[in-house]
């Protein structure tokens, strides 16, 4: 809200003594070409461009927007930037704390203020997907009429927490998540500012590159860390942060894995063998361990699916459904809830019962053909639909096993050069218990003999 008293002072607190504010606030953008990432959002003429007052616009004013992004990603920096670089009045609200009385509070404000003074006011509005929708309902004529211009800003889908009115009032500019680089670029600005740390420790790159993984593409994150970890450097005296003293402030170690390295595939073949094993334990200690390190969910989730089929396959028919609805989970949703799904296929992978004739199977069959043992089709099984095809005596012959009372006919279908090869030979675990009873009926009923 516009400073009370008590505000004003603990601004001006702020201004006389920065050091006292958190280094996330020090280092706040005052400009928009200062914001890091979001670059598809502050090109020339855009909506943030037009509320910070750069272009006229003639007769079409600034819209309001909708600011829907993951935390740390700037939405609040953002709001930050357009109220210092404004000549409109700014008011914020966080809707974790004010109602209806307080919109309609702020209403009132701008209507009298751009009557009286001819000034205009910007609202910023953080958390809007806590308003009900009554609340949200009583911006609506403020919006719509332009008596404010709103800035809203959501963690949540807008489209599920938003009414469509305003919405449809509204822009939606949706944040993305920061990249490794943005968030890099800022601990270095902080570590040289003079608003940040000016210089007084150094940060090495095995130290920032954990500091990258803690943060997670959360800007604030990463900056609370920092300034934590260095004034546990600069009370102990050391010229740099360490990556000891960064794990011991922020309670989390450095998982010792490169994800460029012999780690990246270490770690991801004791996962499967560990899975293969049926060690349940193990095999979440390294998914933990590729979790932590950063490691690509869908790098993951792909391992998962090779493994339902290389050492599940048939003996539990349920685990490619299982780790292909996971990866498809994992793309839909991302870190952190990613690691519920991939938990919860790797679970179900290493204590299903396990079979590897799936795998043996093909190689088996790939191999005879890689040694030529193929030959022509039985002139029988070949298409008979063309004009000519019974001249040349193809499709003549064949049995429909539809036609039979067991369904099942008593012919040749392969080649024969592999006519008496048996290629899939199934386990009796779990579900493929079954399967091995129907290849035992159906090659007696073909009249097979085994090679």
């Amino acid at each position: 809200m516009e400073p009370d008293l008590f505000t004003a002072a603990a601004e001006e607190r702020q201004q006389k003594d920065p050091a006292g504010s958190p280094l996330a606030v020090r280092m706040r953008p005052r400009t928009l070409d200062e914001v890091v990432g979001q670059q598809h959002l502050l090109k020339p003429g855009s909506p943030l461009r037009r509320l910070v007052g750069e272009g006229s616009g003639g007769p079409a004013g600034p819209s309001s927007v909708i600011l829907w992004g993951p935390p740390g990603t700037g939405k609040t920096t953002l709001a930050y930037v357009v109220s210092k670089a404004t000549n409109k009045r700014f008011v914020e609200l966080s809707a974790i704390t004010a109602g209806v009385k307080e919109v309609r509070a702020v209403i009132d404000g701008a209507r009298r203020a751009t009557g009286g003074f001819g000034k205009e006011t910007v609202l910023f509005l953080d958390e809007i997907h806590r308003f009900s929708k009554a609340q949200q309902d009583s911006l609506l004529p403020a919006v719509e009429n332009r008596w404010v211009t709103l800035i809203a800003a959501t963690t949540e889908n807008p489209y599920f927490s938003i009414i469509s009115p305003l919405l449809s009032r509204s822009l939606l500019l949706t944040l993305e998540p920061l990249t490794d680089d943005d968030v890099r670029g800022l601990l270095k600005r902080a570590l040289s500012d003079e608003r940040g740390l000016k210089d007084a420790v150094a940060l090495p790159e095995d130290t920032e590159d954990h500091l990258l993984r803690i943060a997670g593409g959360d800007a604030r994150r990463a900056l609370t860390a920092l300034e934590a970890a260095a004034g546990a450097a600069l009370d102990k005296g050391e010229p740099e942060i360490t990556l000891t003293t960064l794990e011991e402030t922020v309670d989390r170690a450095a998982v010792k894995y490169d994800r460029d390295g012999d780690q990246h595939y270490d770690v991801a073949s004791a996962l499967i063998k560990s899975i293969r094993g049926s060690d349940v334990d193990a095999a979440l200690h390294y998914l933990a361990r590729m979790i932590e390190a950063g490691e690509d969910p869908r790098f993951i989730a792909r391992r998962l699916m090779i493994s339902a089929s290389e050492d599940i396959g048939l003996a539990d028919p349920n685990a490619l459904p299982i780790a292909v609805a996971a990866a498809q989970a994992v793309a839909m949703i991302g870190f952190p809830e990613a690691a519920l799904t991939l938990s919860h296929a790797t679970i179900a992978l290493a204590l299903a019962p396990k079979s590897n004739a799936a795998t043996t199977a093909i190689g088996a069959a790939m191999e005879d053909v890689r040694k030529g043992l193929a030959g022509p089709v039985p002139p029988h099984l070949r298409d008979g639909h063309y004009k000519g095809a019974a001249k040349l005596g193809h499709a003549q012959g064949y049995v429909y096993p539809h036609d039979l009372p067991e369904g099942i006919a008593e012919q040749q279908y392969a080649p024969d050069a592999i006519k008496e090869r048996a290629y899939y030979e199934p386990t009796r675990h779990g579900a493929e218990a079954r399967y091995a009873d129907a290849v035992e009926w159906t090659r007696k009923h073909l009249g097979r003999k085994r090679s």
